[in-house]
């Protein structure tokens, strides 16, 4: 999911250097979506690691 986010921010990146503003933003929305959902996931990942026990 991290790789999603990176891939559209820098689709975001590319079209706002050629001027495509309504793309850019749509991809810079995207990738923060998917940046939010990626830290949440992971939070909630490294909690019920801890709640379990286990150690890396």
């Amino acid at each position: 999911m991290l790789w999603w986010a990176l891939t559209f921010f820098i689709v975001a990146i590319i079209a706002a250097v050629f001027g495509f503003g309504g793309i850019a933003s749509a991809s810079a929305g995207i990738a923060q979506v998917l940046f939010v959902i990626f830290l949440v996931l992971f939070i909630v990942a490294m909690i019920a690691r801890a709640v379990r026990g286990r150690t890396p």
